[in-house]
Order: structure tokens, then sequence, then C-alpha cells
């Protein structure tokens, strides 16, 4: 049972790290967020960024919260794979 649990863990951890690359790339063609996929990966990963964005200030016209957060997660899944492995 708690194999299947962590299963879905980090499925959802991928998701979210997909999620977050997406609205990324996608913040380079719809910088005002107008297209309704633009919105819903903001409202999916906005409750991640946010806070790291308070941690971590934009350096130019780069935003580095989507980098820490991509690599928080990663570093996540991997934690969860290995505490999952044995």
């Amino acid at each position: 049972m708690a194999q299947q649990i962590g299963e879905v863990v980090l499925a959802v951890l991928n998701i979210l790290s997909l999620a977050l690359i997406g609205r990324a790339i996608l913040s380079w063609f719809d910088p005002g967020a107008r297209w309704p996929i633009t919105q819903v990966l903001a409202a999916i990963t906005e409750p991640l960024i946010a806070p790291i964005r308070q941690i971590v200030p934009p350096v130019g016209m780069i935003d580095l919260s989507f980098i820490v957060a991509i690599l928080l997660l990663q570093v996540l899944q991997r934690l969860l794979r290995q505490a999952l492995l044995g």
C-alpha cells in the first residue's frame, strides 16, 4: 500500500515539474497570461512558486523561482524513490 501511495506522489511531483516547465515556456509566448492553458498552469503552479518568489528575487528579467521549484521537486522525487526502493 505504501508503495502505491509513493508511486502516486511521484507521479504528482512529475506532473508539477512538467507544469512548471510548461508555464515557463508559455510565459515567453503569452506574457499576459491571456490563454486558457496559461491560466490553468498558473493556477496549478502559483501555490508552489509564490513562497519561493518571496525568498529568491528575480535577476533582471529572469525569474529564478521556477528553477528553484523544479530543483526542489527533483530532490523530493529522488528522496522518495530512495525511500521506496529501500
